[in-house]
């Protein structure tokens, strides 16, 4: 059985010291230095963008960022705060285009205050749904032009069918799923939620990205993997019963765990 090659999400910062190892087997890279609000407020992503660009020259492997979320809601009911969350998602995808990077991570809106009330008032379910689609439309519709998949990370969700339920609402190809495996062992740990690789078969065909991180099953830990409790092999076999193959990224508290956490799925056969 060919291993599945694992690739990192990594700062700009961090891309000359882990080009070689990314270069190498033409790894996924999801760049994650467009959330600052204060980058995002004027031009200075651009910069930070055309850096990347051209640290990354001649890089063939999958690549994506993670967009905008510090503080913005996709499920904002007031519409002046959904439009600045709808424009600062299209300035991700403008920094899409600048790296030619085809897929933006964005983040759930289900808490957990959510799962134990969307059925409490008729009609809750669905004003959610449509609160999304009034900020995530346009947004949707863009990146379809643009060629980027919007993948939908799971924040505290505890059912994943809602977010699947979500996504599929909006019948384009151009938003899929992405699962942060902390964020499940978290919500498995504090919520009761299935385990990480219930998770994983939940989204079934619709996975597009995958966020790598090993954690405690308490708090949103980034550890490098093996460091925590997160059942790495049955994850693993999930990921691997798939019909596709999701962008596979360590998303670690500290870069210096990238080199770690890859022994650790070496000595344990489960990733190259």
């Amino acid at each position: 059985m060919t291993l599945p090659v694992i690739g990192a999400a990594l700062p700009v910062d961090a891309l000359p010291e882990y080009r070689d190892w990314l270069f190498d087997k033409d790894r996924d890279l999801e760049v994650q230095s467009f959330h600052d609000p204060e980058l995002l407020r004027g031009d200075g992503w651009r910069d930070v963008a055309e850096r990347a660009r051209d640290l990354l020259a001649g890089f063939n492997g999958r690549l994506g960022i993670h967009g905008p979320f510090v503080g913005l809601s996709l499920n904002a009911p007031d519409p002046d705060v959904r439009a600045i969350v709808t424009r600062r998602l299209m300035t991700g995808l403008d920094a899409c285009g600048v790296l030619d990077a085809r897929q933006m991570v964005v983040h759930s809106p289900y808490t957990t205050w959510d799962h134990h009330n969307l059925d409490s008032h008729p009609g809750v379910r669905d004003d959610v749904i449509a609160q999304v689609h009034a900020t995530l439309a346009s947004v949707v519709r863009r990146a379809e032009d643009q060629g980027v998949t919007l993948v939908m990370e799971n924040i505290e969700d505890v059912d994943p069918a809602e977010r699947l339920r979500l996504v599929d609402s909006f019948g384009s190809d151009a938003l899929k799923l992405s699962i942060d495996t902390g964020h499940a062992h978290y919500a498995h740990g504090i919520t009761r939620a299935g385990p990480v690789d219930h998770v994983v078969r939940a989204a079934g065909a619709g996975l597009a990205h995958v966020h790598l991180q090993d954690a405690d099953g308490y708090a949103d830990r980034h550890w490098a993997i093996g460091r925590g409790t997160i059942r790495w092999h049955e994850v693993f076999r999930a990921l691997a019963d798939l019909p596709q193959r999701p962008h596979l990224v360590l998303e670690l508290r500290d870069v210096a765990d990238v080199r770690p956490s890859m022994r650790w799925l070496e000595a344990h056969g489960l990733g190259q």
